[in-house]
């Protein structure tokens, strides 16, 4: 028998967290979040857009054995500005039980009729800045600290249930000896010259904290028409600058401006924690984050 119950108290948001953890045991390839940074996700103290979505966590028990998990998300500035008559679902995690998944969006469905939501979409987060996606292939690659990993018969359930693709993500690894530099390095010299543009390279946070809300800005404008894109609000900025822009090395981040000093491009680069991360099993006391910092 299948029970799906609502994760409210302290206790039952932490094994919403930590129930991947279970199901991911042995596997050489998922990437663990970190448990605390996690449970601040669904904390509206804690995650600024909660002030603008709605979330639902449920857990689903079989013969009262924990056996998976889904978040409803309404995000309302996403349903009022675009007119985009969506539920999202996202953190769906399950054992390999067409049944278990079912109820899980069922229970979503639910949801979304009650507020008179045309459809839903998943597994994605509450904006474009979250995970998405179900990963189709490449079971065998070690996950990324920003993308979902998930076992094949997700996809087969999903297909089952009748959903359909509504886009598809590619993930490339690229060789450095195999970046033609010299033919880059001559194309940014007549873009720089035609168009009148310098790049800003900084080493320290500070010197870049008065471009980051320009930069917020130039991804709302360049994402905007895209589906599912939800603008980042003034609060976001404040929380993202705080939460990321401290910890990312400045020398990662790069700006271009124009001749009256205008941001028209930038972009973000990072090593890849996941080693790290597997490593750390969630935790980052009391050496989880030594491993974080080499």
């Amino acid at each position: 028998m299948i029970t799906i119950k609502e994760a409210v108290s302290k206790k039952e948001i932490k094994q919403f967290v930590t129930f991947p953890f279970s199901l991911y045991k042995n596997s050489k390839y998922w990437v663990p979040p970190i448990i605390s940074e996690e449970i601040k996700v669904f904390n509206k103290n804690t995650n600024p857009v909660l002030q603008n979505a709605d979330t639902n966590l449920f857990l689903a028990y079989k013969n009262g054995k924990l056996v998976g998990r889904v978040a409803a998300i309404i995000n309302w500035l996403e349903v009022g500005n675009k007119d985009s008559n969506k539920i999202r679902f996202g953190w769906m995690d399950m054992i390999d039980d067409l049944e278990v998944t079912k109820a899980l969006l069922d229970k979503v469905e639910v949801i979304g009729k009650a507020h008179k939501l045309s459809y839903m979409e998943g597994p994605i987060g509450f904006s474009n800045l979250d995970k998405v996606g179900v990963l189709t292939y490449g079971y065998d690659e070690i996950g990324t600290m920003v993308s979902w990993y998930n076992h094949p018969y997700y996809v087969e359930h999903l297909n089952q249930l009748n959903f359909k693709v509504e886009k598809k993500y590619v993930e490339h690894k690229h060789r450095f000896s195999d970046i033609l530099i010299a033919d880059s390095n001559r194309l940014e010299t007549v873009i720089k010259e035609r168009y009148k543009l310098r790049a800003l390279d900084f080493n320290k946070t500070e010197d870049l904290m008065p471009y980051a809300d320009k930069m917020f800005d130039l991804f709302n404008q360049s994402y905007a028409s895209l589906s599912s894109f939800v603008e980042i609000t003034d609060i976001q900025k404040a929380f993202l600058k705080k939460k990321f822009l401290n910890f990312i090395n400045p020398e990662y981040i790069k700006f271009v401006v124009n001749e009256a000093d205008e941001l028209v491009a930038f972009g973000v680069v990072m090593p890849s924690f996941a080693e790290a991360l597997q490593k750390i099993k969630g935790k980052l006391f009391p050496f989880g984050i030594f491993h974080i910092l080499k």
